[in-house]
């Protein structure tokens, strides 16, 4: 007869995952994808790699599932900001650059994880795709505000694709292990200001 998991059963089963992945992310927060092994990851929730393994096929897939979990919270978090700002372009796409910067600023390990850190193929994808999210809302930002006049006629793919790289490149040395002095805040208004010429200048 075939083991039929009762609902007690399932439920722990939930919360051991849950476990695993916190625990990762806490591994992730201080030291990158780097500090977040399997034994590391097993030893800080309590149980053995092979229990790991049982939720997770390998390290890659755990990996994956923890960049998809983070990277979805914080768009999340960004999209819903855009959504709620003042309706014009340009207030729109200074709440997603504000958001995004600021939240990256106060994480600064976990943001650098998930913008640059080389992991494996699995985690590349998942970046590859959150990256065509954020291009996909700056160009519908862009779309609405060509569209109504208060931006320059422009490629709105082309100029979403420019402004998610500023961005990614603004902060990079921010966030690296020997930071910029720069004051956060300055960094995220000149961050802004560049975002928003780029976007609305004449040609």
């Amino acid at each position: 007869m075939a083991y039929k998991p009762t609902e007690e059963t399932r439920r722990k089963g939930v919360a051991k995952r849950r476990r695993i992945i916190d625990v990762a992310h806490g591994l992730l927060s201080t030291g990158g994808f780097a500090a977040a092994t399997v034994r590391r990851t097993a030893d800080g929730a309590g149980i053995s790699t092979g229990s790991v393994y049982s939720y997770f096929g390998s390290r890659d897939e755990l990996l994956a599932e923890l960049f998809r979990e983070l990277a979805s919270h914080e768009f999340a978090v960004v999209d819903q900001t855009v959504r709620a700002a003042e309706p014009a372009a340009r207030q729109r796409l200074t709440a997603l650059v504000e958001t995004f910067a600021r939240r990256a600023l106060h994480a600064p390990q976990t943001a650098e994880s998930l913008l640059f850190e080389p992991v494996n193929p699995l985690v590349e994808a998942e970046r590859l795709n959150f990256r065509r999210r954020y291009h996909g809302l700056i160009v519908e930002i862009l779309e609405q505000g060509i569209g109504d006049g208060t931006l320059p006629a422009q490629d709105p793919e082309v100029s979403a694709r420019a402004i998610t790289g500023a961005i990614a490149e603004a902060l990079m040395g921010r966030l690296s292990p020997e930071p910029s002095e720069a004051d956060p805040e300055t960094l995220i208004a000149n961050i802004v200001t560049f975002c928003i010429r780029a976007v609305a200048s004449e040609q």
